[in-house]
């Protein structure tokens, strides 16, 4: 029996930043991406948007309240935006890969070409709040000069979500080993499973584990994640 979350994917509780604006006025997390995970946010409660880019759309916003379904895929940048108190449920591909590696926040060019800058910024969280918000406020300002893009330059505008996905890309090769790992126990065995359970019904073998049922009774810390105040349903347990 397993105590993950069914279907090998990751569920978080996410409330968007909202302690305070960024440079742009905007209550909003880091714009960042993924090269590999699909992600998706069911409204919860309040209001807001997740801004999206990718190579073949560009720019699209799309509003969030209650019972609101949003899904993309890998290769979009994208920011979450709180204009009243935004709460999601976050479902993402591969049991969350996203936050065990295959993602990037997006501080610019500059940024990008010094690695060592790079860490300092996606590290300032580990102060707590103001970290978070610290780090928030750099993608910010990044992702304002990225718009202006958008508004005129769209050459040169997507020449630059080009860029940054080869960066992320690049960067993440050295992974590719923990994550097929982490792929292989998530969603790969889950889809093993499901076809295991089809063949039994053939047979007159039962496909029902007796009693199986799970719950998150021990609730997960508030983590500061790229997006908001994470709490995540990481592993469950046999009640």
């Amino acid at each position: 029996m397993s105590n993950a979350v069914l279907g090998g994917i990751g569920l978080t509780h996410l409330r968007v930043y909202q302690d305070r604006p960024g440079p742009d006025g905007v209550h909003a997390g880091c714009a960042h991406i993924h090269a590999l995970t699909p992600e998706a946010y069911f409204g919860i409660s309040g209001e807001g948007a997740i801004e999206l880019h990718d190579l073949q759309s560009g720019y699209r916003r799309l509003p969030i309240v209650k019972g609101t379904f949003v899904q993309f895929q890998p290769g979009s940048l994208h920011r979450s935006v709180s204009t009243d108190h935004l709460e999601v449920l976050a479902i993402m591909g591969n049991g969350g890969l996203a936050e065990r590696g295959d993602a990037r926040i997006y501080f610019g060019e500059e940024v990008d070409n010094r690695p060592a800058e790079y860490e300092r910024l996606r590290n300032l969280v580990s102060s707590g709040m103001d970290g978070a918000m610290q780090r928030r406020d750099a993608s910010a300002v990044a992702y304002g000069e990225l718009m202006d893009l958008w508004r005129t330059d769209k050459t040169t505008y997507f020449a630059e979500l080009k860029r940054f996905y080869e960066v992320h890309r690049t960067s993440i090769t050295v992974k590719i080993s923990l994550f097929r790992n982490a792929i292989e126990a998530g969603p790969v065995a889950a889809g093993w499973k499901a076809l295991s359970n089809l063949e039994a019904l053939s047979r007159a073998t039962s496909l029902i584990e007796p009693g199986a049922a799970w719950s998150n009774i021990n609730e997960a810390p508030v983590v500061l994640g790229m997006c908001g105040e994470l709490r995540q349903i990481e592993k469950l347990d046999f009640v």
